[in-house]
């Protein structure tokens, strides 16, 4: 059978600069081995399958593989599936606003100028152990007094976050990827200096899940916004810079708004769009 298709990049408004997402739409039917096989086939970071929703409320349900398995909840990939379900005809209950179903329940997607922003959702953060810190940074080939601070992220995905000192030891990172793969999923952020046209620079590597290292990633961004806007280490409205060590430019747009919700947004840029057999 045949279904519509699309392939997107997202985090950026220039095709091939951000962080590739494949769609397929009216994904009923197939089952969970099916959809696993399509997403390590594709080898992007995530695929997602559009669905009717089952949740009051919902404008659409959609489930996100890896290519080492499915994730409750990612950034990227909800943008994506938004914009592509937006190109595709559909239209929301509520206008200019749209509300995707996931594994983590509802989220909610708006309109931001150019760009969709989808609102980060609850999160939960842990103390990091040191015992864990240590093989960590040495897997990345950085000192551990780099590290100004750490703490677990959860918000679906489960992110160990290091706050480095600056965004030229982000960037100086050369990460042993099969050691991190035993270890854990690692996101690191740094500011950057004085005058640069973004706030921070972000990487994020997740191994054990079959993604080396992510071009950009809006959960790893959603609780590393969560995280330092709350210690009074972000502003309330900044940008966040990733992938420029694997040669991309994503950009992140982080806002806390009025009534304390933090959003997430970013460009898509439209690439392929046909049809795939499945």
């Amino acid at each position: 059978m045949k279904r519509r298709f699309d392939q997107l990049d997202v985090f950026t408004g220039t095709a091939l600069r951000g962080n590739p997402l494949a769609v397929v739409h009216a994904a009923q039917g197939l089952d969970d081995a099916r959809m696993a096989d399509f997403a390590r086939w594709t080898k992007l970071s995530e695929t997602t399958f559009l669905l009717p929703p089952t949740a009051p409320g919902a404008d659409y349900r959609v489930r996100i593989f890896t290519p080492g398995g499915e994730l409750p909840f990612a950034g990227h990939p909800t943008l994506g599936s938004c914009f592509a379900w937006l190109a595709a005809g559909g239209v929301p209950r509520t206008a200019g606003q749209v509300v995707q179903q996931c594994g983590v329940g509802l989220v909610a997607v708006r309109r931001d100028g150019t760009r969709l922003a989808f609102e980060a959702p609850a999160l939960a953060c842990e103390p990091a152990d040191e015992a864990l810190l240590q093989p960590v940074c040495a897997a990345l080939a950085i000192g551990r007094t780099q590290v100004q601070a750490a703490t677990w992220l959860d918000n679906g995905p489960r992110w160990l976050a290091l706050r480095l000192a600056s965004a030229a030891a982000v960037l100086a990172a050369r990460p042993d990827h099969g050691r991190l793969k035993t270890l854990a999923k690692v996101g690191l952020i740094g500011a950057q200096p004085a005058g640069a046209d973004t706030a921070f620079e972000v990487r994020a590597f997740a191994s054990m899940i079959g993604v080396d290292e992510d071009p950009v990633t809006g959960s790893l961004n959603a609780g590393l916004a969560q995280w330092l806007i709350g210690q009074g280490l972000a502003p309330g409205r900044y940008v966040a810079a990733q992938g420029t060590a694997l040669g991309r430019a994503g950009r992140v747009h982080i806002e806390r708004a009025a009534d304390g919700r933090i959003w997430v947004g970013g460009e898509v840029a439209p690439c392929i769009s046909g049809e795939v057999a499945l």
